[in-house]
């Protein structure tokens, strides 16, 4: 059972020999516990249920869906010990929030010219409707809130970890601001 939820410390990079300079975001994913286990048998899938803590106060809890039973007790505790250098993960996390945004930020319109009669206008989003349906089409590409959404990266490798500290390196972007929870499992 390869699974744990983590806080986003930050990015760095790592120099070696072999491999030269790479940039990794580092996760402190401090240790777990099984708070409940879900089976096939009782409730129709099987999972784990992992608490873990949020402040010395708080604890947050997230469940993994497994494929097949798992062999974790209530009580017994996740930590990053499971994993190893060289394992691909999979890291879900919520994505920074931006909010309310125009066309050209949000869906990467190309605004129109500068002459010719524009005077305010240069990053409008032009033209909403038509004439036949007669009002807004469901889904139209307008300006809105951007970001604050769940975001999956698949195939991280995990570059660096340190067992003393709780801190996983993983290579590339993972989403969310500095603090953030996210979660890590294994994409096996």
């Amino acid at each position: 059972m390869k699974c744990i939820v983590g806080k986003k410390l930050g990015m760095t990079t790592m120099y070696s020999a072999e491999k030269g300079a790479r940039t990794l975001t580092i996760l402190e994913c401090l240790p777990n516990a099984v708070s409940f286990v879900r089976t096939r048998d009782r409730d129709g899938y099987v999972a784990v249920q992992l608490s873990y803590p949020i402040s010395s106060r708080k604890q947050g809890k997230k469940e993994f869906r497994m494929e097949e039973d798992v062999q974790a007790e209530v009580g017994s505790e996740v930590t990053v010990a499971n994993f190893s250098e060289g394992d691909k993960v999979v890291i879900i996390g919520t994505t920074k929030g931006k909010g309310f945004q125009g066309v050209v930020k949000r869906h990467g319109f190309k605004g129109s010219d500068q002459t010719h009669g524009h005077k305010h206008d240069h990053r409008a989003p032009g033209s909403i409707g038509s004439s036949f349906p007669e009002h807004v089409v469901k889904g139209k590409r307008m300006g809105g809130r951007m970001g604050g959404e769940r975001c999956t990266i698949k195939g991280s490798k995990i570059e660096y970890i340190d067992l003393n500290k709780n801190i996983i390196g993983v290579c590339g972007a993972v989403p969310g601001s500095i603090g953030s929870i996210v979660s890590v499992r294994s994409a096996e």
